[in-house]
């Protein structure tokens, strides 16, 4: 990557910005990190700095309003995911000539070895950690980085071309890809979120499509069958694709037979592994498994390696997580069902009379097929957050009973009300469809609270 003469501006000073800021500073950029906010702690800021890079004193760390003399002398806005692309100064700067990339196009731009991006609506958090247990069962470097929590930039300076990163891409971390090219891309699915991001479905379509927008023949798209956005782009798609299938047999992909999954190559079937003998469970669950090791064929690992790492993968927390069973009632955490699509799935993974702890910060989603789930399993819908008021009215137009819907201040109190109304036989699931921002920092915050509140005396 050539550095060019000017100023790289990073917009946002989560860890994200941090990352890039430092890395762009290690290779002789002019950095300025960058926040709206004016309330930035600058010094703690410019500590996190100095963790990453000895020229962190070089980095000019600016809050609040952007002085027209920075602006003039920016060559490249590197945005955080949380910046949108179509703010009125992001705009300004690209009226300006800047060159408009993300953390993640930076820091691929300054890797070395091998790339495997995962991304979809619901299911790529266990689908990247799978493929990165997959991964380092057979290769000496992997870093499994991007959405999951790690940024790319933190460690895009230590690789080398032996290197495999697996990486979990957003939609808000596709949006800025210019040259970013994976080898294998796995798309798990496409439903309706972010909407108050990116406004249509169409745009965020087209987002997520940029997963594969510079992969060759050479390389491998491996896609949900039964998600019918991604079967009909397919088509387009310029790489080998390899579709998977937890409802139908495919005459080519991975799908599930007489309960295992399978490999069709178009000349044989192998058996992958056993679904009994997994620790995960739920189709949602088999297809991430399908997807994973759809990427770990590709990349040439033998059948038996996969069917292990298969077999003793756990899991990832926050996603229909055990807490643990009090008074005769089972507790999950589902933190990270952050839209209706993916807690439809917290919902199907209940076996007893449930009650639902929901709500959180708006997204502009629509809850009416989410809640058309509950069926008789739902009997108290507990809601708390930004949210409330538009769930319960939902819950109304689609005929859940009035009397069955308990608003709730916050997550204490939801909790502390389902511990005094949850029969022994019950199961109390926080699975909130919305995202975590308008109470907590974060799903896993909001996860790791629910678990605490649950286990206290």
């Amino acid at each position: 990557m050539e550095i060019k003469k000017g100023i790289y501006l990073v917009f946002g000073a989560g860890k994200s910005g941090v990352a890039a800021a430092a890395l762009l500073k290690e290779h002789g950029a002019d950095v300025v990190l960058y926040d709206g906010n004016a309330g930035l702690d600058i010094a703690a800021v410019s500590a996190k700095l100095a963790d990453r890079t000895a020229r962190s004193e070089e980095i000019r760390v600016i809050a609040g309003e952007l002085p027209d003399a920075v602006k003039k002398e920016i060559v490249c806005a590197v945005l955080s995911p949380g910046i949108p692309t179509d703010l009125p100064l992001v705009e300004e700067l690209r009226s300006n000539g800047a060159e408009i990339s993300g953390e993640v196009e930076i820091a691929y731009r300054l890797g070395r070895g091998k790339v495997y991006a995962v991304t979809g609506t619901n299911g790529k958090t266990t689908t990247t950690t799978l493929l990165g247990e997959l991964m380092k069962a057979v290769h000496e470097k992997v870093d499994v980085v991007g959405n999951i929590g790690d940024p790319y930039a933190d460690i895009a300076d230590k690789q080398t071309d032996e290197t495999v990163t697996v990486i979990e891409m957003s939609s808000f971390q596709l949006e800025t890809i210019e040259e970013f090219h994976p080898q294998a891309a796995v798309i798990t699915n496409i439903t309706e979120d972010h909407m108050n991001r990116h406004h249509t479905m169409e745009n965020y379509i087209r987002c997520k499509k940029n997963i594969v927008k510079n992969q060759t023949e050479n390389d491998c798209c491996i896609l949900n069958y039964e998600d019918e956005v991604l079967r009909d782009f397919a088509k387009d798609v310029p790489s080998e694709v390899v579709f998977f299938s937890s409802v139908r047999e495919l005459e080519k992909g991975l799908y599930l037979k007489d309960g295992s999954i399978v490999f069709n190559d178009g000349a044989d079937i192998r058996e992958i592994v056993k679904t009994e003998d997994l620790q995960i469970v739920g189709l949602h669950n088999y297809e991430n498994a399908m997807a994973a090791a759809a990427a770990a064929l590709y990349d040439g690992m033998e059948v038996s390696d996969i069917r292990r790492v298969l077999q003793e993968f756990k899991g990832v927390e926050h996603r229909i997580e055990y807490v643990g069973e009090f008074d005769g009632v089972r507790y999950y955490n589902d933190s990270k069902g952050t839209n209706p699509a993916a807690a439809i799935h917290g919902i199907a993974a209940m076996k007893g009379p449930t009650l639902l702890i929901a709500g959180g910060y708006d997204k502009q989603s629509s809850y009416e097929e989410w809640i058309d789930t509950f069926g008789d399993k739902v009997y108290r819908l507990v809601l708390i957050g930004q949210t409330k008021e538009k769930i319960a009215e939902a819950a109304g137009r689609c005929g859940f009973p009035a009397e069955r819907v308990v608003m709730c201040e916050d997550l204490k109190e939801a909790v502390e009300y389902c511990k005094k109304n949850a029969g022994a036989g019950s199961e109390v699931l926080l699975s909130p469809a919305c995202a975590s921002w308008d109470q907590f920092d974060s799903y896993e915050q909001r996860g790791d609270l629910f678990k605490e509140y649950v286990r206290e005396k």
